[in-house]
């Protein structure tokens, strides 16, 4: 972790019996392994308050694209009938009337006739419909 080897450990622990003395070695030793444990809790707790807070600013974030996709909706249903007023209706053209043998077939359209209008979109929060990714 601090790059420190199992040799300069020997050494830390040898220097530690000359000045503290064998009495007291064991003691500082378990005050030591108490004090080294409470910083890793209180690291692994700040560190477990920053992922949830992370992971808050996410869902906080997803829930302000879910708005504004359903105001957009909302948007798009509003401007649908002046959106029908301003465009004209689409008419087939109309062959000039000429004189027809009784024999000939009718004549066929090449153009498309026009389809049922659009289907309005889904209401937002529709439980039969997948969700929609961000």
């Amino acid at each position: 972790m601090f790059g420190i080897s199992f040799s300069e450990l020997l050494l830390v622990g040898l220097v530690a019996l000359l000045v503290l003395g064998p009495e007291r070695l064991p003691g500082a030793a378990r005050t030591a392994g108490l004090w080294v444990g409470r910083l890793k809790r209180s690291f692994n707790a700040i560190k477990q308050e920053v992922e949830r807070e992370i992971g808050a600013d996410e869902i906080r974030r997803q829930l302000h694209n879910e708005h504004i996709m359903s105001m957009e909706e909302e948007a798009k249903k509003i401007l649908a009938p002046l959106h029908d007023v301003v465009k004209p209706p689409v008419t087939p053209p109309v062959a000039p009337a000429t004189a027809v043998e009784p024999a000939s077939p009718a004549p066929v359209s090449l153009t498309k006739p026009p389809s049922d209008p659009a289907p309005q979109p889904a209401a937002p929060h529709d439980s039969t419909l997948p969700p929609r990714a961000p």
